[in-house]
């Protein structure tokens, strides 16, 4: 069971912090911001350590990607802090139904222009104060929305290294990276909430993004990869296993500038799930799959790529 500390304001938060889930708070624009941080067991004042944010989808909140993703057990394992924000919803102090600006999509934050990554910003200014936090070792994720909206901190953000968005296309409005990031996306072709082909201009839904293709190439070029994939051997789901009739196949771009790399888990027969999670809503999101763990495959990557020597390290 996860015990999480009285929420509190990061800025004043008792020192040192201990291994564990605190919820805190923060003034971002007028409002009041609120995050779960989670501290592994590993931290050391003297040893610095990466930092993994964690953005929920639209609908969604900070507690249930929390539970949904389980990441915490992964930041255990490897020894890093993991971060989960709240979005913003139509009311003021609303606690579901929440979501991101990630530029194109999604919902009242996209309406309203929230500036969701100034307060991603402020969450990793406010935790380095705090804690022995890693400034080449900053990484975000996210589910469907929040996904987009990692590609967005990657994109506007100098902070980030590498990237890792579950069933979330980048959908910004403007592409303008300060640096190289190495980005890489798990989606399904089967996918009918955030589909691989995107959704077009006045579509019924009133939600618009391009294609995941798309967004791979835009960072496959900004990275200066190389344009052809290495494509690796499909994983299948054995007859009649929980993974039946599923595949996954690895798309790799690279290496590109700094040694950056742009990796696609294209997969078929799978809904709008996070690969290896334990939840699973099939009538709503569709199938799940245990083909592969995001989470340990995400996390290899990030470890994989710090930040370049001389790059990001700013708040602006």
């Amino acid at each position: 069971m996860i015990r999480s500390r009285p929420k509190v304001d990061a800025t004043s938060i008792a020192l040192p912090l201990q291994p564990g889930d605190y919820e805190l708070s923060l003034p971002i624009q007028n409002r009041t911001r609120t995050f779960i941080a989670h501290v592994p067991p590993q931290i050391r004042e003297e040893v610095p350590l990466p930092l993994v944010v964690n953005f929920h989808g639209s609908g969604s909140n900070a507690t249930q990607q929390r539970q949904y993703s389980g990441m915490n057990v992964t930041a255990d394992r490897h020894g890093f802090v993991v971060v989960y924000p709240n979005g913003t919803g139509v009311a003021s102090g609303q606690r579901r139904f929440l979501s991101f600006n990630a530029g194109g999509c999604c919902g009242a934050a996209m309406r309203n222009n929230v500036d969701d990554v100034g307060f991603t910003e402020a969450i990793v200014t406010v935790l380095s104060e705090k804690l022995a936090v890693d400034p080449r070792r900053l990484y975000a994720t996210g589910m469907s929305n929040g996904g987009m909206m990692a590609h967005r901190v990657a994109a506007d953000s100098r902070r980030f290294a590498a990237i890792a968005s579950v069933a979330g296309q980048l959908a910004v409005t403007s592409f303008r990276p300060s640096h190289p990031v190495s980005v890489m996306e798990f989606h399904s072709v089967d996918d009918r909430l955030a589909r691989y082909e995107g959704r077009p201009e006045r579509s019924v839904t009133r939600i618009e993004y391009p294609s995941v293709q798309r967004g791979i190439d835009q960072w496959v070029a900004h990275n200066e990869c190389p344009r052809q994939a290495v494509v690796g051997d499909p994983v299948t789901g054995s007859p009649g296993s929980f993974n039946a009739n599923q595949s996954v196949t690895k798309l790799a771009y690279g290496p590109g500038t700094e040694g950056t790399e742009v990796v696609l888990y294209r997969f078929t027969g799978v809904g709008h799930v996070w690969p290896g999670a334990l939840m699973s809503l099939p009538i709503l999101l569709g199938r799940p799959t245990t083909l592969l763990d995001a989470n340990e495959i995400m996390w290899s990557f990030f470890a994989d790529h710090p930040l370049a020597a001389g790059a990001g390290h700013s708040t602006s």
